[in-house]
């Protein structure tokens, strides 16, 4: 059996022309871009074993999306020195990748994750985003308060079943564990959500921002994202925020002696 090396890659890319991460037959994704750059340097029919930390959907960006592949030892030996700036000579504008490190073999970029953390920005200016910040930023009609924002925030946080804001998948849970959600101001006036957890569920995120904005411009009362908490299936009352506003901006690993540890019990958990 040939030895071989694995690789983390720290990936950025801007979602608006992308289909979502994972590779669709006919469609753009970031999976797909990736793999035909990588299939160029190695050789098109050497197995990659591409796996990602979180597979966002059609539209949404990231600035901090890891992944993994395997290379042959020997190949990679060839390459070492040079493989980040070939990279960036074949994988288009929207996508770069910014890291290539050796990990030893027990990392698995998804399930050896402890947490995923998302940005949401949104304009409540009446002019609308900035047209340089057009693809990252929602422009919302309606003022935002920040203190409703954020009271509907702290309703959200902590282990539950998030039924209500997720599009279900059979055999799959909906439970899941919140550990921060909060909304700032920025100097430019944007209001960003903050949301991180050990793992969302498809829709999640877009659902909880949807919900928390109708409680922002105050067509909804604080508590009401939360007593959503009790339903057993998707809300039809809360509505998804658009994904060009959501970025993946950090994704967070154990210590390095603990990556097959954390991978086993998330593998458990999912189960």
């Amino acid at each position: 059996m040939t030895d071989s090396i694995r690789l983390r890659l720290d990936v950025s890319y801007d979602g608006a022309d992308f289909s979502g991460w994972a590779a669709q037959p006919a469609r753009r994704t970031v999976a797909g871009v990736l793999t035909e750059a990588l299939g160029r340097l190695v050789g098109a029919e050497t197995p990659l074993g591409l796996t990602v930390a979180g597979r966002t959907d059609a539209g949404v960006h990231a600035t901090g999306q890891v992944c993994h592949i395997e290379l042959p030892a020997e190949r990679y030996a060839e390459l070492e020195g040079s493989l980040l700036r070939r990279l960036a000579a074949l994988m288009p504008p929207d996508a770069r990748v910014r890291a290539v490190t050796v990990v030893p073999a027990t990392f698995d970029a998804r399930f050896s994750a402890t947490f995923r953390r998302y940005e949401y920005r949104v304009s409540d200016d009446p002019w609308g985003p900035e047209p340089l910040r057009r693809h990252d930023t929602l422009g919302w009609l309606r003022p935002l308060d920040l203190d409703r924002l954020n009271a509907a925030a702290a309703g959200l946080v902590g282990e539950h079943d998030f039924a209500a804001f997720c599009k279900r998948k059979e055999h799959a849970t909906t439970i899941r564990a919140i550990t921060r959600l909060d909304w700032r101001r920025d100097p430019d006036r944007i209001c960003v959500a903050t949301v991180q957890a050990d793992a969302f569920c498809q829709a999640m995120v877009r659902s909880l921002v949807g919900a928390m904005l109708t409680v922002g411009d105050g067509r909804r009362q604080p508590d009401w994202p939360a007593r959503l908490l009790t339903m057993r299936e998707r809300s039809s009352e809360v509505t998804v925020a658009p994904a060009h506003g959501l970025t993946l901006v950090a994704v967070g690993y154990p210590e390095e002696t603990e990556y097959a540890v954390r991978a086993e019990a998330t593998r458990r958990l999912r189960a």
